[in-house]
């Protein structure tokens, strides 16, 4: 990150990008990626290459895969400024709209190609033709791994669906859950249910 700041909104932005930086490395992106969206979604501003390499002090190559990416991703608009020939670049800033974009890639990326390993397993032990203990056995748990992945491929398209409201919907509904649990709690109705 580039030098230290005397403005506060600076550092707290600098700040914000190496959380963010550190989340997406602990789930299986890239460092880079992440702090570059961090960097566009924080300030809320169109930055061109040059402002995110000279912000991060990344390369050209790094600031452009991570750019390539995140639009990929569809959480980062490409833009342009009248009178500027350079190519900006915007981060989504509704969080509901970007919280389903990453859930559906992450579906694309982990869930579908598991479950099309699973399907595949399923099929091979199948044609085996012998009836065993032993194979039953592994078709069973197969089985309950297709069903369990299935299931959560279902809810994920259902709530990350294009009108968009069912993940904040579930969300919602979730918290206020928590909340009236909370409140139990407080009350006392929660403490006299677990003893």
């Amino acid at each position: 990150m580039a030098n230290k700041s005397d403005n506060p909104i600076t550092e707290a932005e600098d700040r914000f990008v190496t959380a963010w930086g550190q989340m997406g490395s602990a789930w299986g992106i890239s460092r880079t990626m992440a702090e570059v969206h961090a960097l566009l979604y924080i300030t809320g501003d169109a930055l061109c290459t040059d402002d995110i390499m000279a912000r991060l002090e990344i390369s050209r190559g790094n600031a452009s895969m991570s750019l390539r990416a995140l639009v990929d991703w569809g959480i980062v608009l490409r833009t342009h400024k009248r009178g500027d020939r350079k190519e900006y670049f915007v981060a989504e800033q509704d969080i509901w709209t970007m919280a389903r974009a990453i859930v559906r890639e992450r579906l694309k990326r982990e869930v579908e190609p598991l479950l099309a390993s699973l399907h595949e397993i399923r099929d091979l032990s199948s044609k085996s033709g012998a009836e065993t203990e032993a194979i039953e056995a592994h078709n069973e748990r197969i089985e309950n791994l297709v069903a369990i992945f299935e299931l959560i491929e279902l809810l994920v398209q259902r709530f990350v669906s294009p009108s968009g409201e069912g993940l904040e919907a579930a969300a919602m509904l979730l918290h206020q859950h928590t909340g009236e649990r909370d409140a139990e709690g407080e009350s006392g109705g929660a403490g006299e249910a677990r003893s």
